[in-house]
């Protein structure tokens, strides 16, 4: 039986092939995208998600608009990697999906009400939406078979020295989603970083020769120019799909189990993940860290996803 998720994303160009991950693997059911304000704001999230499912063809996904800004700080979009709209690059359609009129929470709490077995929240993002459920809707927790999120780091991060940017944008809301007792598994820099946007790799997203691909390859090319341009790194890192194809294949990451903190107060470190990864404060472990990924099976599952769809 396929996996039934629920996607919460910032679109965002990883963003887009988690979508499309998630929409072209038939081990996966999307059931309903909601988005959140983060690598853009709410109004250019929302509208990339629509976009980049009209590219796809997918039409039978319900996408619902959730927080337009973090619990509890200002928002500061990552413009400086996706562009003013969030999603640079190539010309964005006029998106045919529509815009569903329930909020993101509203839409969680349907969805998960009406499924028959425990559904997997995949937050791609600031986890924004995700805590405003848990905090809203106590009682559908037990519906919740676990979180992947993209977010976090077991090292340095990319927003200054110690943060990384969907943990930093909200870390009060990370904080109480790792310490919500739900399974939560973490995807953070140090495995999404193994997933480096090489010219083979373009190639191949090139080589489906649809519509999707075409597409795809625009939104490559301009993340990894801005890669290059901010962090010096032309073949950048194709964060979030990450999250999917664990939802798909949990082999295709080593994943630890160990006990993860989210700071909410530091001054330099405010949204760093602290993960200790030896044991060295022997407190109860909270979360799967992912490791290390196989990056020949997930640029396949990639691959084979865009494949299926426009």
């Amino acid at each position: 039986m396929p996996t039934p998720i629920i996607l919460d994303c910032d679109p965002g160009h990883d963003d887009v092939f988690a979508l499309w991950l998630a929409a072209g693997n038939p081990e996966i059911d999307l059931r309903g995208v909601t988005t959140v304000s983060g690598n853009g704001y709410l109004e250019h999230t929302t509208h990339n998600a629509r976009v980049a499912l009209t590219v796809a063809g997918v039409h039978d996904v319900p996408v619902a608009a959730g927080a337009s800004g973090p619990l509890k700080r200002t928002l500061t979009p990552a413009s400086w990697i996706h562009g003013e709209n969030a999603l640079g690059g190539p010309e964005l359609p006029e998106p045919t999906v529509p815009l569903d009129p329930r909020s993101a929470v509203e839409l969680m709490a349907d969805l998960l009400e009406a499924s028959p077995e425990p559904v997997t929240l995949v937050p791609t993002g600031p986890l924004t939406n995700v805590a405003t459920f848990l905090e809203q809707k106590p009682h559908l927790r037990e519906k919740v078979r676990e979180i992947i999120w993209m977010g976090g780091s077991t090292g340095r991060g990319n927003v200054g020295a110690y943060p990384e940017f969907n943990a930093w944008v909200d870390p009060e809301a990370a904080d109480l989603v790792v310490r919500s007792g739900l399974p939560v598994t973490m995807v953070g820099l140090n495995i999404s970083h193994q997933a480096l946007i090489t010219e083979p790799v373009v190639e191949r997203i090139a080589a489906v020769g649809n519509r999707t691909g075409a597409f795809g390859v625009e939104l490559l090319r301009f993340f990894c120019s801005t890669y290059d341009a901010v962090e010096s790194m032309p073949e950048g890192p194709l964060h979030d799909p990450i999250t999917v194809a664990i939802a798909i294949d949990r082999a295709v990451a080593t994943v630890q189990r160990c006990h993860v903190d989210v700071e909410t107060q530091g001054e330099f470190t405010a949204g760093a993940t602290c993960v200790d990864l030896h044991d060295m404060l022997g407190r109860e472990p909270n979360v799967d860290v992912a490791l290390t990924l196989d990056v020949d099976r997930f640029w396949q599952l990639v691959t084979d996803a865009v494949a299926q769809l426009d």
